[in-house]
């Protein structure tokens, strides 16, 4: 019997389970496919994730796997550019965005050093319950033979389809609907920073990763999924040519290397979070808008949250609810202002939001500390102070 399971391998799961077995538990970490392994993402990773990687050790395997680093942003409206970036977190303030072939593999080598047994290619088919408790889970080995394992606490980390969830009914005590749909590709000799443009109804982001390639990404309004899915390449090469003209002329001068990838399902939920043996992280429990970039950031925030709330006590019937309870209201204290920052920049409506950032032209502090709201350095009560009301104050 393990004390943990954790179903899915990626910037959630891997995370958690390293965590739990550092303290000592024995953690099985199961995932359906075998790494190194693409999946769809924003690749970003803010300052705060950079931080919990040094902290677990793990920030000198992504630096050694050749992702270029980032230290600068910018960010382009009608009328408006921004230079600047994010403060940093624990000392750090160089940020990364690697190809999740990249990124997966170092997380699950993480766990495996701190003594996780991992077991790749392993298809979760079912949760076992004991009355009303979830005790376990049945699932198909690589070599197609099904078999069962028990736990204290099996762990969700298996994504916005969330089997653990659907299997558990956990219903979305938040939810909103679709805002965006994004696609996007990788070039070759297109030289970038973390670059973000917007106009209605268009964001374009920009951000080098691994391999001297620069993600390319753009976003549309969710009504025109339909429209845009028919000929993505065509979509997405005139969102870059009319949201931000030199950026095309960069990328006339390169060349795209890979396929066009994109979702039109960008879900935006909270999901309730735990009950009797299990609990979600990641994306099976809290989801937005991809547009700010924070799924990784966030999935490793609440790795963090999970393990340290449960400590010692998971063998304790009161410590662990209570601990789950906790970490349940993390959450929404940690992610409601996030979430809703998500929805607002999905709207893809300058407007307003445009006019109060050009009050910020040539006050290179708060443009820094406007970043790092949505880097997650900066919460939006400590962005929103004096110093920044008398700028906006000012006619």
């Amino acid at each position: 019997m393990y004390d943990v399971i954790v179903i899915g391998a990626r910037c959630a799961g891997s995370p958690t389970a390293m965590l739990f077995a550092k303290r000592g538990y024995r953690v099985l970490l199961l995932e359906k496919v075998r790494f190194p392994q693409d999946t769809l993402s924003s690749h970003y990773l803010h300052q705060p994730g950079v931080a919990l990687l040094a902290r677990w050790g793990l920030l000198d395997d992504l630096r050694a796997q050749g992702c270029r680093p980032i230290t600068h942003q910018s960010y382009e409206a009608p009328g408006l550019r921004l230079e600047g970036f994010s403060l940093p977190v624990d000392g750090h303030r160089t940020t990364y965005a690697p190809r999740r072939f990249v990124l997966d593999p170092v997380l699950a080598r993480g766990a495996v050093a701190a003594g996780v047994t991992f077991q790749e290619s392993c298809a979760v088919t079912d949760l076992l319950f004991e009355d009303d408790r979830v005790v376990g889970v049945r699932y198909t080995t690589p070599a197609g033979t099904e078999t069962t394992e028990r736990a204290r606490l099996v762990v969700g980390a298996d994504g916005m389809r969330s089997l653990v969830a659907r299997k558990v009914a956990a219903p979305k005590v938040i939810e909103h609907p679709r805002m965006t749909c994004v696609y996007y590709s990788y070039w070759a000799d297109v030289p970038a920073h973390f670059e973000l443009y917007e106009r209605p109804g268009r964001w374009i982001a920009l951000a080098p990763t691994n391999d001297d390639l620069t993600l390319i990404m753009t976003y549309f309004p969710q009504r025109q999924y339909p429209a845009v899915r028919t000929d993505a390449e065509a979509a997405y090469l005139e969102a870059v040519r009319t949201t931000a003209p030199q950026l095309y002329d960069r990328m006339s001068a390169g060349k795209r290397v890979e396929q066009m990838y994109g979702t039109g399902h960008q879900e935006n939920y909270f999901r309730k979070a735990s009950g009797p043996g299990w609990v979600l992280v990641g994306d099976a429990v809290h989801h937005k808008d991809s547009i700010t970039a924070r799924g990784i950031t966030d999935a490793f925030i609440q790795a963090q949250s999970l393990t340290g709330h449960v400590g010692d006590g998971l063998h304790d019937d009161i410590a662990l609810r209570t601990a789950l309870r906790r970490y349940e209201n993390d959450l929404t204290d940690v992610f409601r202002n996030l979430y809703q920052g998500a929805l607002n920049v999905a709207e893809l409506k300058p407007g307003d939001h445009t006019a109060m950032l050009q009050k910020l032209v040539g006050h290179q502090d708060l443009i820094d500390r406007y970043f790092s709201t949505v880097s997650g350095a900066c919460s939006f009560d400590d962005f929103y102070n004096k110093e920044l009301l008398t700028v906006l104050d000012q006619v």
